[in-house]
């Protein structure tokens, strides 16, 4: 195999084959990335992560609390957790994950942050179906202490709400999905969700039907192999309290 690409990882999963793979990019000056694909399907590349960043800092941002217990849904090549974790007042971090192979990678130091993300004892992965625990009758993201509610609950695992990585997802992004959602966020708590695509105005009517506070903000990042821009959007949504 070629010292410029590796397939470090590849297992069978539920959703498909999952594979981690790093290569080595000449036409960037050398510079080393690691990518996430499920089946065909690119997940995740460390090439393009500030949107991932800004998924924390933006809704962060908009959260008014000294210490907050912090859910993020994806855990990926890790960049919306760790940048969680640089707010120091964070007090902890549950980050839920379907694929247990990318739970593995990180706690095996196969992916950069991995070793960084297990080493801060307020981050706690935890494997599990979000959808499934955030349903009204799911038991939540805390395996030891159900139905438990967080400051800020961040999600990055759909490309967008109307681009799923599977049908079942579809009734979370709904109004009647959304409310019962919300019930697992503190009074004055946030959610902020990333998309791959521009804000949706369905989703954005269910969101408002939900959170008195919606807020859109499209992200710009370099896209080298297409010469220009690309964009993606961060809805940061806040209860009242």
């Amino acid at each position: 195999m070629s010292a410029n690409f590796e397939e470090l990882d590849y297992q069978e999963t539920p959703l498909g084959p999952v594979s981690l793979r790093r290569q080595v990019l000449k036409m960037f000056d050398n510079r080393e990335i690691h990518e996430v694909k499920l089946g065909n399907d690119y997940l995740m590349s460390s090439l393009f992560t500030k949107v991932e960043e800004e998924l924390s800092n933006l809704s962060l941002a908009a959260l008014n609390h000294p210490a907050p217990d912090v859910v993020v849904g994806g855990l990926g090549l890790g960049y919306t957790a760790w940048v969680a974790l640089q707010h120091e007042h964070v007090k902890s971090l549950i980050v839920v994950d379907y694929l247990q192979p990318v739970i593995d990678w990180h706690r095996k130091g196969l992916v950069p942050l991995g070793p960084k993300l297990t080493a801060d004892p307020r981050c706690r992965f935890v494997h599990g179906d979000w959808f499934a625990i955030s349903a009204a009758d799911g038991p939540g993201y805390d395996p030891d202490e159900p139905n438990r509610k967080f400051h800020a609950i961040l999600l990055d695992i759909d490309h967008s709400p109307d681009h799923l990585l599977h049908p079942r997802h579809a009734e979370f992004y709904s109004e009647a999905g959304l409310r019962a959602f919300a019930s697992r966020i503190h009074p004055g708590g946030v959610f902020g969700l990333w998309s791959d695509d521009p804000p949706e105005d369905q989703f954005l009517a269910n969101l408002r039907a939900v959170f008195p506070h919606v807020e859109t903000t499209v992200v710009a990042f370099p896209n080298p192999f297409l010469h220009r821009d690309s964009h993606s959007t961060v809805y940061v949504c806040r209860l009242d309290g």
